[in-house]
């Protein structure tokens, strides 16, 4: 736009020097030629003779003479004889003295003098033609009318350009938002437009792309969901076997044992598959998560959540280390989705964890915010990298849906993830 308005501007520019030099060209050759300023002036002397003697005037007339000139803007009439001489321009009239330098510098000023009888005798009179000035400004206002519809020519093919374009480009936006994204969208030029036009075409590829994304998404999760029915059909068909064993009381003791044994080993594999599924779902799932927030007493749920995890790692035959926070406040929570968040921290621990060293639960309150850490010695010769880290995706997304945060530090030696939330300050003390 800036472009164009700047070449109208110049192209206006000139067109007017180029319009009011030719004007002015005409005006100094041709108009104002010898001939035609003799034209002129014969003809005005002719329109003051008729006049001068129509109305029978003397050579002193003034006032007469000047009612004659003021109704000829661009004529000067100048009257001298042998008893004064006067100048009238445009109405006005002044007597002046009658000597010849006078008269001599009066015909350097405008040229010949023209004898011309009066009622009262003969005189001369010299005749001004200032008609060039009017011929120029009629050239001048000519070339600026000129000019500006140049300037609003161009200016107005460059927007009926634009408009055209946009329509172009409205037209095509609705063949698309009518469901063809095989439409292509043109984009031309190197201007707003084409960028936009440009984008809108990325934009309708993109959209194509996640479509495609989607498809091939939806496949992979009918796909894992065809897997893990057939993973979770095989334990669970053994898991009914085995207590259907044991609810008949069929075999010795130490057989009910085994078929007890056998049937918790299938209903972990059984846990393990669930909560895979749901770690997928959660991560790569399109739904936001739908939870149940409530009030609750920090440290009642902490106490809980930690003491589930420090019994279970216990068990597990790890040593525990608790700290716990000072001071007293509420905290917005879904105690199920925390709580899974602490199931995949202890799955972690059991994995990577080293069984020489503590396990150390620290909860802090700080800042307006409650903070849980739980860090440990990593295990030496372990495979310590998750292939897609979904646990740990799956615990930032829960703590984001319930306003707090989820972060992780690790190195050779230790590892330590950290869980916050809000805590409500009313309520804090």
């Amino acid at each position: 736009m800036l472009f164009a308005a700047l070449l109208a501007l110049a192209l206006a520019v000139g067109v007017f020097f180029l319009a009011y030099g030719v004007g002015n060209y005409f005006i100094d050759k041709i108009y104002m030629s010898s001939d035609s300023v003799s034209a002129r002036k014969a003809q005005i002397y002719t329109d003051f003779n008729v006049f001068v003697r129509r109305n029978n005037l003397a050579g002193t007339d003034s006032a007469a003479i000047a009612g004659w000139t003021a109704n000829r803007e661009n004529v000067t009439i100048i009257v001298a004889g042998r008893n004064g001489q006067y100048s009238v321009r445009r109405g006005e009239q002044a007597p002046v003295n009658n000597q010849i330098s006078d008269l001599i510098e009066i015909a350097g000023i405008y040229g010949k003098l023209y004898p011309m009888r009066f009622s009262d005798g003969e005189y001369q009179i010299a005749i001004g033609d200032n008609s060039q000035a009017h011929e120029k400004n009629v050239f001048l206002i000519g070339s600026l009318v000129l000019a500006s519809v140049v300037f609003i020519a161009v200016m107005f093919f460059y927007i009926r350009r634009i408009t055209d374009r946009i329509i172009l480009l409205s037209e095509e936006a609705v063949v698309i938002g009518k469901g063809d994204l095989d439409a292509v969208i043109t984009a031309e030029g190197g201007d707003e437009i084409s960028v936009l036009a440009a984008e809108m075409d990325n934009m309708r590829r993109a959209v194509i792309e996640r479509m495609g994304n989607e498809k091939r998404a939806w496949e992979a999760n009918s796909e894992l969901i065809t897997a893990i029915s057939h993973d979770i059909r095989t334990p669970m068909t053994s898991l009914i076997g085995y207590l259907g064993l044991l609810t008949e009381g069929s075999g010795d003791a130490e057989s009910r044992e085994r078929f007890a044994s056998l049937a918790y080993s299938k209903a972990l594999e059984l846990k393990d598959l669930t909560d895979e599924l749901f770690k997928y779902f959660l991560v790569f799932g399109r739904a936001e998560l739908e939870m149940e927030r409530e009030r609750y007493d920090a440290r009642l749920l902490l106490e809980q959540l930690i003491g589930e995890a420090a019994f279970e790692l216990s068990d597990f035959g790890f040593e525990i280390q608790q700290i716990g926070f000072e001071g007293e406040c509420t905290v917005v929570a879904d105690p199920m989705y925390l709580k899974r968040v602490m199931d995949n921290l202890v799955t972690n621990a059991k994995k990577y964890a080293d069984k020489s060293s503590p396990i150390v639960f620290l909860s802090e309150l700080s800042g307006g915010r409650l903070s849980v850490c739980v860090s440990n010695v990593v295990a030496k010769n372990l495979a310590r990298v998750e292939s897609t880290k979904i646990g740990l995706r799956t615990c930032a997304k829960i703590m984001e849906a319930m306003g707090g945060s989820f972060t992780t530090e690790v190195d050779e030696l230790h590892y330590m993830a950290e869980f916050s939330l809000p805590v409500d300050m009313a309520q804090s003390q």
